[in-house]
C-alpha cells in the first residue's frame, strides 16, 4: 500500500485553514498545529471589544471542524522550532516529523520595538486581546459612576493608534456605544466629556483606499463625534498619558494599538530568509532554499511582477495562496503547478451604523448601500450556519433596539488579576 505524505500545516488562521480544507478527504495525511483550540475570525474583533457580540459568534473549534474528516487531524501545541535537516516540528510536548511543512503562522501587533507600549496599550489580534480590551473598557466606565467628576481625566478619553480599518471601525463602534447605549446604562452620568480619539501617521483615515473612501470616512468620523488627529505619530505611553513626535500629550487609560502588524516568525530559519519579518518564498510560496517548507498567508513574502514589494497581509490573499498551494499539493507532476497571483477584489470598511465606503475594482460607493455590502460579506465570510445565524440575530437587535446586552465584564480571579 502506498504510504500517505504527511502534511504539517502550522497555523489555523485564513490561509492554513483554507488549506487544511483544500485537502480534506484527499490521499495526504494533514496535521494542523495551532496554540489555541479554534479558528478565529478576525475581521470582527472589533465588535467583540465593543460587547457588540460574543467571542464564541466567531470562533471554531478545530476539532469541530475536522470532526467528520478522514484524513485531518488537530493537536493544540506551541511551535518553538523547526528542524529543517532531519524534517522536524519540535513542540513544547512533542516532536512531529514531515514530508512537507506549510508555515501559516499569520501576524501579531506591531510595536515596532517600543517595549512600553506593547506592555500598557491593547494590541487586538487575537480573541483574548479583544475580550481584554472590553473588560478594561467596561470596568472604566463603572470607574466613571463612581468617581464622577473626581476620576482620573485618563479615564475619559479612549485612544485609539493607527487609523486603518481596524481603527476606524473600533472608533466607529465607540462612538456609537457613547451616544446610544451608555445614557442608558449609566442614566445619571453625562458622557459629554469622554472622547473617542483617532491618532493616525497619515493625513486622512483608511490611507490604503481610495481617495472618496478617506474622504467620506473622515466625514463619517466626525459626524460621529470622533476626534481625528492626522499626521500625529505616537512615540511612547507611559501608562498615563500618550505622548506624539510633535510634543502633543493625551491623558488616557485605555490606549487600543491598531497601528501595524509583524509577522508570527518561527525560530531555525536564519535571516536571510526573511524579509519585512516575512518569509521569503518564490511564486509556488515555498520558502527559498528549502525543498519541502512553505509559508502562506501574511507571513509569506512573495514578489511578483505586480506587486514588486509583496503582497497585501488581508485575508483575501492568504485564502487564495491556500487554495492555490492546496491543488498544487494534489498535481502529481511538479511541472503542472500553478504560479500563484493576487487579484484585488477591493476593500471595504464600516464606520458605524449606515457608514461604510466600499472600493471595488469596477466601482466605489459609500453610504447605507456599503454598509448593507459590508455586512452581508461579513456574514457570509462566517464558517457555521449558527455562528451566521448568531451573528445576524445580534446585529438586527442592535439595529433595531439601537442596544446590546452582551457587555459582560469577564475577569480573572481577583488574586490573578491586573485589573485595579
Amino acid at each position: 500500500m502506498e504510504t500517505r505524505e504527511k502534511i504539517i500545516i502550522i497555523g489555523g488562521g485564513f490561509a492554513g485553514l483554507q488549506l487544511a480544507k483544500t485537502l480534506n478527504g484527499k490521499n495526504k495525511k494533514v496535521i494542523v498545529l495551532d496554540r489555541v483550540n479554534h479558528h478565529m475570525f478576525q475581521p470582527l474583533f472589533y465588535q467583540v471589544a465593543c460587547g457588540r457580540i460574543e467571542p464564541s459568534n466567531i470562533s471554531f473549534p478545530f476539532r469541530k471542524i475536522f470532526q467528520q474528516s478522514r484524513n485531518t487531524q488537530f493537536r493544540l501545541t506551541e511551535v518553538k522550532e523547526i528542524d529543517s535537516v532531519n524534517n522536524k516540528v519540535i513542540t513544547d510536548e512533542a516532536e512531529f516529523t514531515y514530508d512537507k511543512l506549510v508555515i501559516a503562522t499569520g501576524c501579531k501587533t506591531n510595536f515596532f520595538g517600543n517595549k512600553d507600549m506593547e506592555s500598557r496599550a491593547f494590541g487586538m489580534k487575537n480573541t483574548q486581546e479583544a475580550i481584554s480590551i472590553r473588560n478594561h473598557v467596561l470596568m472604566t466606565f463603572e470607574k466613571l459612576i463612581l468617581e464622577k467628576s473626581r476620576s482620573d481625566d485618563g479615564n475619559w478619553n479612549i485612544v485609539i493608534v493607527g487609523s486603518g480599518p481596524t481603527g476606524v471601525e473600533l472608533a466607529g463602534a465607540f462612538a456609537e456605544m457613547k451616544k446610544e447605549i451608555l445614557p442608558r446604562d449609566y442614566p445619571y452620568m453625562n458622557f459629554d466629556q469622554l472622547k473617542i480619539i483617532l491618532v493616525s501617521s497619515t493625513e486622512k483615515p483608511l490611507a490604503v483606499m481610495s481617495s472618496e473612501a478617506q474622504e467620506k470616512s473622515e466625514k463619517y468620523l466626525k459626524d460621529l463625534g470622533v476626534t481625528f488627529m492626522s499626521g500625529e505619530v505616537v512615540t511612547e505611553y507611559d501608562g498615563d498619558k500618550v505622548h506624539t513626535k510633535s510634543g502633543k500629550s493625551i491623558p488616557s487609560n485605555n490606549v487600543i494599538w491598531a497601528a501595524g502588524v509583524t509577522g508570527n516568525v518561527i525560530a531555525g530559519f536564519p535571516a536571510e530568509k526573511l524579509v519585512k519579518n516575512r518569509y521569503i518564498v518564490d511564486r509556488y510560496n515555498k520558502i527559498k532554499g528549502y525543498d519541502n517548507i512553505y509559508a502562506i498567508g501574511d507571513i509569506a513574502y512573495m514578489e511578483t511582477p505586480k506587486y514588486p514589494q509583496g503582497h497585501p497581509q488581508v485575508a483575501n490573499v492568504a485564502i487564495n495562496q491556500a487554495k492555490n498551494l492546496g491543488k498544487n499539493f494534489l498535481k502529481k507532476d511538479a511541472r503542472d503547478w500553478v504560479e500563484y497571483e493576487y487579484k484585488d477584489k477591493g476593500s471595504l470598511a464600516t464606520i458605524g451604523k449606515h457608514r461604510a465606503v466600499v472600493d471595488l475594482p469596477f466601482i466605489k460607493f459609500q453610504g447605507f448601500l456599503a454598509w448593507y455590502f459590508w455586512m452581508f460579506l461579513h456574514l457570509m465570510l462566517i464558517l457555521s450556519v449558527r455562528n451566521k445565524l448568531a451573528v445576524f440575530f445580534n446585529w438586527m437587535w442592535s439595529y433595531f433596539n439601537k442596544d446590546s446586552s452582551l457587555r459582560l465584564i469577564i475577569s480573572p480571579n481577583k488574586k490573578n488579576s491586573t485589573l485595579q
